[in-house]
């Protein structure tokens, strides 16, 4: 049996930036009631395939437990985008509700969310001939000459991205190339995207608490074998340039002695180079949570709770489904 009123769709959206604790929350609130709901993964580096460790992918046990979609659904050779994800994401609510279940869209890429809500920007469709020729230079003179182009032409734009973005930055030009307009030109005004009944909540913590969290997590992955998986995947033959190599926790092994697109001979390296990727992964992680949480305040139907309000939490999702479920008993 379908879920509908009023004729919307109801999907809890929740998000944070990194290491906040969505995971944990996750498996507190929703695991016990876990044939009620159905997650959406809303992470651009878990798309991947391969991609577990660095990515901090959720276990196997907890994806056993509850449904998750749009994990591991990539090769790293290939691009994911938010034009793709809002589809993808359109199609899976249906799904999932039409079933009989809520859907739960988790993560922390800020532009899924965003664009899940109001919608994609009316920029002009992708030109292929502009797109290749922007990856041919991006081949023969690497990222550092594109991204200082696109902070010349579109400063804002530049603002808003990291120079290892490679994807939106080619894009941004791209749409620079083929409209002669800048990408921040095609700003819209928000308004939410009709069909659905939303329930956003946004995770936080105090700046120091979250940056030593991230420092603790860093160090796990490393424990848990990151640099056996980056190595694995360097033998499969992916370079600096492949899609998921371009993410926080692979790049910083590409960038360590400036190997650019050839990939690095990880057995070369000694403990001083190690402890510099580490160091690095930790100061990107932290410099990207920060960039998150400035996108998210920008959502502003978004409800801020900390990890520690759970019981909170679950009274204001049981709130938000009494139209939609028979009512949910939740921790």
């Amino acid at each position: 049996m379908s879920i509908e009123s009023k004729n919307n769709l109801p999907v809890i959206l929740l998000f944070g930036p990194t290491a906040v604790g969505k995971t944990a929350l996750v498996e507190q609130l929703f695991v016990h009631s876990a044939h009620k709901f159905e997650i959406i993964n809303a992470d651009s580096m878990q798309v991947y395939r391969s991609l577990d460790i660095g990515t901090a992918k959720p276990s196997s046990e907890l994806q056993r437990r509850i449904p998750h979609h749009l994990i591991d659904i990539c090769s790293p050779t290939e691009q994911y985008d938010v034009g793709q994800f809002v589809r993808d994401a359109d199609r899976l609510v249906w799904d999932i509700c039409s079933r009989g279940r809520i859907p739960l869209i988790t993560g922390g890429t800020a532009f899924y969310f965003y664009h899940f809500m109001y919608g994609l920007p009316p920029t002009p469709s992708a030109d292929v001939e502009i797109r290749e020729a922007l990856y041919k230079r991006l081949r023969l003179s690497g990222r550092d000459e594109l991204f200082q182009e696109l902070q010349q032409c579109d400063p804002v734009t530049a603002k808003k991205l990291h120079p290892n973005d490679t994807q939106r930055v080619i894009r941004a030009l791209e749409v620079l190339q083929s409209s002669g307009k800048p990408l921040s030109s095609y700003r819209q005004t928000p308004s939410l995207r009709p069909g659905y009944e939303y329930l956003v909540l946004g995770l936080y913590r105090d700046r120091a608490e979250l940056y030593s969290r991230i420092d603790r997590r860093v160090e796990q992955m490393w424990v848990e074998g990151l640099v056996e998986e980056v190595g694995a995947l360097i033998d499969q033959g992916l370079t600096a340039e492949d899609p998921g190599m371009r993410g926080i926790g692979y790049c910083e092994f590409f960038e360590a002695q400036s190997y650019g697109p050839q990939s690095p001979e990880l057995g070369n390296f000694t403990k001083p180079v190690f402890d510099q990727i580490k160091t690095e992964i930790k100061k990107n992680s932290r410099r990207y949570a920060k960039r998150q949480i400035t996108f998210f305040k920008r959502i502003a139907e978004t409800e801020w709770y900390t990890p520690e309000e759970s019981k909170t939490l679950s009274v204001r999702v049981s709130e938000f489904l009494r139209e939609f479920l028979p009512p949910i008993d939740f921790v």
